[in-house]
């Protein structure tokens, strides 16, 4: 059923046309949210999304941004305005995420994750503060930032710089912009992987399953209906947070 306060509201969505993105757009507008669907590879993706989201009743549009350059990170705000003619809401939820252990990452490799998984989220939230000035803002973070995963150095350091991003951004923006992020933890399989990769991962969280897009749409579905949530950072993770981490990727 879609919610009364959403209804009619407009979500940039970034990373959009697939994955998490892409269950997240469609929650949305199962809302009645329409949304601003940004993609940076997955033109194909994001053009077949906009029209299933077409369908359910909402509006929709489809727009490229590189993230890797920061000419693009500026013009995405100012973009989204003039195609939806408002926004109510941000989800920044596009990331890279590329192996490499503390003996081998390069300056290049904490750069380039730093560019696309925080810089990017806090320079579109600052545009998003300055032109839109109120509404919500949700993070896509991950269940590891309170713990250690030695082959994807580069990626946790960007995600535990987001998730204290979230909160400086919720103190800052506070009270017209609530800001809040989801942590997933085993969602889906990185590429080459199958469900049975996450079951064999799952049995060692509390829940003993791992979770779906589903649930990580839900959690952000929850967070825009909000009134009175900001600087929190909800762990959709099975429990797996309460467990010793740090072994091996923490793929979503």
């Amino acid at each position: 059923m879609a919610s009364a306060g959403l209804k009619g509201q407009t979500a940039l969505v970034t990373g959009a046309g697939r994955r998490l993105g892409r269950a997240i757009a469609h929650a949305l507008a199962a809302q009645g949210m329409n949304i601003v669907a940004h993609y940076s590879q997955s033109a194909a993706e994001a053009e077949a999304l906009c029209g299933e989201l077409t369908a359910l009743g909402v509006r929709a549009w489809p727009l490229a941004a590189d993230f890797a350059d920061e000419t693009a990170v500026a013009a995405l705000l100012p973009r989204a305005l003039a195609a939806a003619g408002r926004l109510d809401a941000l989800v920044n939820n596009a990331s890279i995420f590329l192996p490499g252990a503390l003996e081998n990452i390069t300056f290049p490799d904490l750069v380039n994750h730093f560019r696309i998984n925080a810089w990017t989220p806090l320079a579109l939230s600052r545009d998003f503060a300055r032109l839109v000035g109120r509404g919500k803002i949700v993070n896509l973070l991950d269940t590891r930032i309170d713990g250690t995963d030695r082959a994807h150095v580069a990626y946790l350091l960007s995600k535990q710089a987001l998730a204290s991003l979230t909160r400086l951004t919720a103190s800052e923006f506070a009270p017209a912009i609530a800001v809040n992020g989801v942590a997933p933890g085993l969602i889906l399989p990185p590429p080459g992987r199958d469900d049975a990769y996450l079951d064999r991962l799952a049995q060692a969280t509390p829940l003993q399953r791992h979770g779906e897009p589903a649930d990580i749409a839900a959690a952000v579905v929850f967070l825009l209906q909000s009134d009175f949530i900001t600087g929190e950072v909800l762990r959709v993770d099975g429990g797996r947070h309460l467990r010793e981490g740090g072994r091996g990727p923490d793929p979503h």
